[in-house]
């Protein structure tokens, strides 16, 4: 088995989100996969960024706020 740490990287509405990750890969067909805590965190910071509670989700993840730049 090998891990690998990562960024995952997602937005929803005006915000983005960079959550650190670990990927496992072995020898089943189901890899690479995260394990279960990394899994909640990304649902967690989901769940805040839709619901504007930027102080929860940066709690697990990097905050940025997305702008328009060329029309």
């Amino acid at each position: 088995m090998k891990k690998k740490k990562v960024t995952k990287y997602f937005h929803e509405g005006k915000y983005a989100a960079a959550v650190d990750v670990e990927l496992i890969y072995d020898e089943n067909e189901w890899s690479p996969y995260l394990k279960l805590e990394d899994a909640l965190k990304l649902d967690e910071v989901r769940d805040a960024l839709k619901e504007k509670d930027l102080e929860r989700a940066a709690h697990y993840s990097e905050i940025y706020e997305l702008h328009k730049i060329a029309l």
